[in-house]
């Protein structure tokens, strides 16, 4: 017999109560109490004006993580949705980008915070970004056009699909814990947090560092 993942959720947030259920939160790395529900993407309704360009017509180089300067990006919510970071991960390297958007979250600030950790780049790693359906991304398309840069989305409801960011956020959130002021961290202190994410030896880079990884295929490249 086999017990699948949802199984073991369930049992952990359905029939823990109490305090023992709190003292489990605690120890899970995302730190949340409840699953959280997923709509049925067929319900979704399009949040952009300029059209999307789908994952699907995404190029396959950028499947296979070979060639650096791929992106995939996400934001993290602070409490009562009053504030952000934006982050961004290096599909190869796993390397880290974090941006600052205090209290604000519009398409146009998260455009701009893009936009100026991207500019800390060497053109060649400027490849693409992979982003979800998310409506602080309506400005995909200017975007582009400071940066260079095509903007991919994941299928509704998908976000295995950047699968690394996923589990970057997962991390980000030891230090970011979910209910708290994300205005708190100013710059500094977010490229405090990215600096000791990329000098973390990492088990998916046989135990290199994102930032070792990430110079190695720059030098290879």
């Amino acid at each position: 017999m086999r017990v699948s993942v949802e199984t073991i959720y369930q049992a952990i947030y359905v029939h823990v109560r109490g305090e023992l259920k709190r003292e489990l939160a605690r120890q899970l790395r995302r730190g949340r109490v409840a699953r959280k529900p997923r709509r049925d993407p067929n319900a979704r309704t399009p949040r952009f004006v300029d059209p999307m360009t789908p994952i699907s017509e995404r190029p396959a180089d950028v499947d296979s993580r070979a060639v650096p300067g791929h992106w995939e990006g996400d934001l993290i919510i602070g409490a009562a949705s009053r504030s952000a970071i934006a982050t961004l991960v290096e599909r190869s390297s796993r390397f880290v980008l974090l941006g600052h958007l205090g209290a604000e979250r519009t398409a146009d600030v998260v455009r701009d915070a893009l936009v100026a950790e991207v500019a800390r780049l060497p053109v060649a790693l400027r490849g693409s970004l992979t982003w979800d359906q998310g409506a602080e991304m309506a400005e995909h398309r200017s975007f582009t056009t400071a940066t260079g840069m095509k903007v991919y989305f994941c299928d509704a409801g998908a976000p295995w699909q950047r699968g690394s960011n996923e589990n970057t956020n997962g991390l980000l959130r030891q230090y970011f814990p979910r209910g708290t002021d994300l205005q708190a961290h100013d710059r500094d202190a977010l490229q405090a947090v990215a600096d000791e994410l990329n000098t973390r030896p990492r088990k998916s880079l046989d135990w290199e560092t994102p930032a070792e990884r990430l110079a190695a295929l720059l030098n290879a490249s």
